[in-house]
């Protein structure tokens, strides 16, 4: 499921062409997601102006003049940017029509995406109302992760998924950044002190970063608005190299499942 890094890539790519541009039409072709895309949707977005774009969690929020249009892409989606002759595919399942004629084209195989629109303030919108801290703000920190997680039997690595604490780190990107942490995944979150609580901020700040820097992961699905792949799964340095030489100790990388969830990770560096 696309994350943190691969949700922003994309509002960093759309955003020059989607800013201050007038909304022709919604198309929508099939309704039909984990919540059906309302009916009066296309009405409410004619000739609506959009002013930004910005992200919360693992939601792409578009900024109109009369609300905002709240994407989620699901397992699978992606958002493209396309001209208005490009052939329509048979999981393209709506168009977000500019008034200069460019498409943004919601694709998703599996059809787990979702489309919204709310008129309040999206922070009280029903699925973004409970979120947790954002990781790359200044409000997540060492602290915070050490005061959130007393109290907490649950493992640290499923903690830091838990988007009720902390949104769009993921799976892949706790593994990798519990690895340059040096922390061992299946420790309780309320053990993890001070000290490796910082630790683990540093490490998951950099580790999102450096995802960012590569355009995010694709491992089967995920590409940018112009179709191109992330290339972040090329720096792996524990995430699905079971059995594989760890690059700090030589030792073998291990692999248990957590959640339903594969965890990774190095017997001898985390701890």
């Amino acid at each position: 499921m696309p994350e943190l890094p691969e949700i922003e890539t994309i509002r960093l790519g759309l955003l020059p062409h989607l800013k201050y541009a007038l909304v022709r039409d919604l198309v929508v072709r099939n309704p039909r997601f984990r919540w059906p895309i309302p009916s009066t949707l296309s009405a409410q977005l004619r000739g609506a102006r959009i002013l930004d774009l910005s992200r919360r969690a693992k939601y792409l929020l578009i900024v109109c003049d009369r609300g905002h249009l709240i994407a989620h892409l699901g397992m699978s989606g992606s958002l493209r940017l396309v001209s208005g002759d490009r052939v329509i595919g048979k999981h393209d399942h709506y168009d977000l029509v500019l008034a200069n004629g460019r498409i943004v084209r919601f694709t998703d195989p599996r059809r787990f995406g979702s489309l919204h629109w709310t008129s309040e303030p999206p922070e009280k919108y029903a699925l973004l109302a409970n979120l947790g801290v954002e990781p790359l703000s200044e409000a997540f920190d060492g602290e915070w992760l050490y005061h959130a997680s007393r109290g907490r039997s649950v493992s640290i690595k499923q903690f830091l998924m838990d988007q009720h604490h902390v949104v769009g780190v993921g799976n892949i990107y706790a593994n990798e950044a519990l690895f340059r942490a040096g922390v061992h995944p299946h420790i309780p979150a309320h053990r993890v002190g001070l000290e490796r609580c910082t630790r683990i901020v540093t490490a998951i700040k950099h580790t999102l970063d450096l995802a960012l820097s590569a355009g995010g992961s694709t491992l089967r699905d995920f590409v940018n608005c112009d179709g191109e792949p992330g290339s972040f799964q090329l720096s792996y340095r524990v995430y699905d190299r079971e059995g594989k030489l760890c690059y700090r100790c030589q030792g073998a990388i291990k692999m248990t499942r957590q959640g339903q969830r594969g965890t990774f990770y190095c017997p001898s560096c985390q701890r």
